[in-house]
């Protein structure tokens, strides 16, 4: 993982974006800057104006990915079945601030709660084909999976000796036993397919709907072309019944996928309810509910 700076924000604030702007792009230097209602860890975004963000990384180990974005989004944007950040502005490090950044067209729509979608089941089919378009996308030329994905796209084994830690610190908590089993039949189910694109991050929070239905996807840092089996894990974080069900019929994939998705889940829940249990029962909670679907998952369909 990249470090983050002392003050996590590597001192950004609306008037470096202000300045950054005046500097470097002075068309829209008029323009309000204010802080997004939601922002992430990796960039602070800005609104620019009502149809555009400023987004600017954090700290060094961030800029690869900010670049890959810049570089494949809009080569993706075309091919993708809702809209994706459009690119329409890279900035250069000045100001005080040490790291390029870009303007980005404003994507209209809310994260991807519950209450915010009206049909989940009918979202599940529109999530599945919005991954079949993105591995359908040419991946020639494109981002290998290894450290800038942070090994999302390789086989899930980069992560074996973490999760073998989690299941020691784990045991008399959770079913360590099936647990075990579940990853080793995702250390198993070795991937043999052509590399394809995938988002690496596929979770609810970089989902946008409106009116009940999904209209954008961001934040794809950790993209890149390989093996597609981490971005099922949505599978489990965020469908259940007949919502999952239908993800799963309209997604496809073989027995193997599957596998190795249920082994990137388990690694993630495990992790962070190892974090998590003596201190944050909330967490903690929404992590056992996740290791428990994927055990189940596991018994139905291996």
């Amino acid at each position: 993982m990249a470090t983050t700076p002392p003050d996590g924000r590597a001192g950004i604030d609306a008037a470096l974006v202000k300045r950054l702007i005046a500097a470097q792009f002075p068309q829209w230097s008029a323009l309000p800057v204010t802080p997004v209602e939601v922002d992430g860890w990796d960039n602070r975004t800005y609104r620019l104006g009502e149809s555009m963000t400023a987004r600017l990384p954090t700290a060094a180990g961030y800029v690869p990915a900010v670049a890959k974005e810049n570089r494949w989004l809009p080569r993706l944007a075309p091919q993708l079945s809702v809209a994706v950040p459009p690119v329409l502005g890279l900035g250069v490090p000045g100001e005080g601030y040490p790291f390029p950044w870009s303007v980005r067209g404003w994507l209209p729509g809310g994260t991807a709660l519950p209450e915010r979608i009206g049909d989940m089941t009918a979202f599940a089919v529109e999530v599945a084909k919005f991954l079949l378009a993105l591995q359908r996308c040419d991946a020639t030329g494109g981002p290998v999976a290894g450290e800038h994905s942070f090994y999302r796209g390789t086989p899930p084994a980069h992560y074996d000796d973490e999760t073998r830690r989690c299941l020691a610190a784990l045991k008399g908590h959770v079913d360590t036993d099936r647990a075990a089993a579940v990853w080793e039949a995702a250390l198993d189910a070795e991937w043999r397919g052509e590399p394809v694109w995938f988002h690496g991050d596929f979770a609810s929070g970089n989902l946008l709907v409106a009116d009940g239905k999904l209209t954008a996807v961001i934040d794809f840092g950790t993209s890149g072309v390989g093996d597609p089996a981490c971005d099922l894990v949505i599978a489990w974080g965020m469908f259940h019944g007949e919502s999952r069900a239908a993800f799963r019929r309209t997604v496809g994939q073989d027995d193997g996928t599957w596998a190795r998705a249920r082994g990137w889940a388990l690694w993630k829940a495990l992790l962070v309810l190892s974090q998590n249990i003596d201190t944050d029962e909330e967490v903690a909670e929404v992590n056992r509910r996740v290791l428990a679907e994927v055990l189940a998952d596991h018994d139905e369909f291996a």
